[in-house]
């Protein structure tokens, strides 16, 4: 009886613990959603967290964004940007791991070596060379030099996760594909594919979430206000007045988070599932 009664106070413990610390870690997303409905005078005068009045009209006047270029646009110039990264980036890392965790070929361990070196590499070493480059080929201020490494796999992180996840998939899967007729690309697509979905999802939800709130790269390579994805659109909000009405600011910050936290939840299973598959098997 006392081991029953030890087991559910541990329980009940434990989830009183996970409820607190998830509170505080909410608690700044709530603070900005109540922030939006508060005037300067109430965000910096006052420490409560619920404003005296309720009313939507700085998300009305946040939308309009700054002269004839609204939140609408930002919006779609966002997706326009993160989409098709995230899509290149997983096929492109997938290709690349089912080369180094299926096939031998010379200079294997070299390239492989090189490969976890370019993780390494702070991307402050590589941002000139690379606007240099961007330059010569007219993709400065287009989407292009997002596009580009996306396509051609230059983020070393997700090759190396996936084929870490790959490693952890029997090779008998691939002979027995290999009997039953399937070439290479056959059997990637109809067979190793459908069971890198996980570790697929996990790679495009970062991808996503990183080129959705890069704003170093994209203040770099984006200098025309109609192509501003969100993360810039933010920032222009704050030098577009001369007094900084901070509830708009929080108004739009916060639409700007929730496709983040939606595609999170939605894919939430396929997450975890790929975070604690991927990366941890030698």
């Amino acid at each position: 009886m006392k081991r029953r009664m030890n087991k559910k106070t541990k329980t009940v413990l434990d989830y009183l613990i996970i409820i607190i610390i998830g509170i505080v870690m909410i608690y700044p997303i709530i603070w900005m959603f109540f922030a939006t409905f508060k005037t300067n005078e109430e965000i910096f005068g006052s420490v409560k967290l619920l404003p005296e009045h309720f009313s939507f009209q700085y998300y009305i006047e946040g939308w309009k964004g700054t002269g004839k270029v609204t939140y609408t646009n930002f919006f779609l110039n966002t997706f326009l940007l993160v989409i098709p990264t995230t899509i290149f980036t997983v096929a492109s890392a997938a290709l690349v791991a089912y080369g180094f965790a299926r096939f031998q070929f010379p200079g294997k361990k070299i390239l492989f070596m090189l490969l976890i070196a370019m993780m390494m590499l702070p991307n402050a070493v590589v941002i000139i060379p690379r606007y240099t480059l961007y330059n010569q080929f007219k993709w400065v201020n287009t989407y292009m030099p997002f596009y580009a490494p996306a396509l051609l796999c230059c983020n070393s992180f997700f090759p190396y996760m996936l084929i870490q996840f790959l490693r952890g998939l029997p090779k008998d899967l691939d002979e027995s594909a290999y009997i039953d007729g399937c070439g290479t690309l056959k059997t990637f697509t109809h067979i190793l594919l459908p069971l890198m979905k996980p570790a697929l999802f996990s790679a495009g939800l970062f991808q996503f979430l990183w080129t959705y709130n890069d704003y170093f790269n994209s203040l770099i390579f984006i200098n025309s206000v109609k192509k501003y994805p969100i993360s810039l659109a933010l920032r222009m909000s704050l030098d577009g007045e001369s007094v900084v009405q901070w509830g708009k600011v929080m108004a739009m910050s916060t639409v700007a988070v929730i496709p983040v936290i939606v595609l999170f939840f939605a894919c939430q299973r396929y997450f975890v599932e790929g975070i604690a598959t991927s990366g941890l098997k030698g």
